[in-house]
C-alpha cells in the first residue's frame, strides 16, 4: 500500500512539474520569446526549454517553488554543469538555428500562487 502511496505521490509530482513547464513556456512567449524546444533530450542531459529571442538562445531551467529562493536553491551545481553539456551539445547539433550571437542560462520559477519569475543569467556552467 505504501509503494502505491508513493508511485502516486510521484506522479503528482511529476504531472505539476509538467504543468509548471508549461506555464513557464506561455510566461516566456508572452516575454517576446519563441520556443525553440520542450524537454529537449540529449545524451548527456535534459534541458526543460530552450527560447530563443534574437540572437540569444536562453537554456531554462523550471522549478515549482512557493517562493524564488527556493527555486534558485533547487538547482544543484551538478545540475547546472548536466544542463551545459546538454546545452554544449544542442550547440553543437546545429538545431539551434543559425545568427545565435550569444548563450544564457537562466530560470523561471513557478510558484502555486502568484505570477512566474523569470531570473535571467542564473549561472555559467
Amino acid at each position: 500500500m505504501a509503494a502505491q502511496r508513493s508511485q502516486q505521490a510521484r506522479r503528482r509530482a511529476f504531472l505539476a512539474g509538467r504543468n509548471a513547464e508549461t506555464i513557464a513556456a506561455w510566461f516566456l512567449r508572452l516575454k517576446g520569446y519563441r520556443i525553440v524546444g520542450r524537454n529537449m533530450r540529449t545524451p548527456l542531459g535534459e534541458i526543460d526549454i530552450v527560447a530563443r529571442r534574437g540572437n540569444v538562445v536562453t537554456f531554462v531551467e523550471v522549478k515549482r517553488r512557493d517562493d524564488q529562493d527556493a527555486a534558485r536553491r533547487a538547482v544543484s551545481r551538478d545540475q547546472q554543469q548536466r544542463i551545459g553539456r546538454a546545452a554544449e551539445y544542442l550547440r553543437a547539433s546545429g538545431r539551434l538555428g543559425q545568427g545565435v550571437e550569444a548563450y544564457r542560462f537562466d530560470l523561471v520559477a513557478v510558484s502555486p500562487r502568484g505570477w512566474p519569475r523569470h531570473l535571467a543569467d542564473m549561472w555559467r556552467p
